[in-house]
């Protein structure tokens, strides 16, 4: 398998994480009212952020992609406390949870080996 932002198509990443801001962005819109607008948002964000910064990586030179692999991992650790803290005040039933969180993780390793295979180079 070609490292994601390297030859040609998108990255394998990026295809993972499309599929999953749409089912989080779902989740996250049946919270209730009165945390759709702070919680809701702030995760939102997260995921939407993560989007840009594995887009922007995909082009990017590779000091800079290592750069912004680096703020999408942050961003990753930020979504898991997140998503953790939502279940635990059941805005996300455990299904819900335990799907997205696969899909979480399988985007945490494959972001942790782009960052090897880019350290790998000098």
């Amino acid at each position: 398998m070609t490292p994601a932002g390297e030859g040609g198509g998108e990255p394998p990443l990026l295809v993972l994480w499309e599929r999953l801001v749409g089912d989080l962005l779902d989740r996250t819109a049946k919270f209730p009212k009165t945390v759709r607008f702070t919680f809701a948002a702030r995760i939102d964000g997260i995921v939407l952020d993560f989007l840009e910064r594995v887009a922007e990586a995909r082009w990017a030179p590779v000091p800079r992609r290592r750069e912004l692999l680096a703020q999408a991992d942050l961003l990753l650790v930020r979504l898991h406390v997140l998503l953790r803290l939502a279940h635990d005040r059941r805005y996300l039933d455990t299904g819900g949870f335990e799907h997205v969180v696969r899909g979480v993780d399988e985007a945490g390793r494959m972001l942790g080996g782009w960052r090897k295979h880019l350290d790998g180079r000098s």
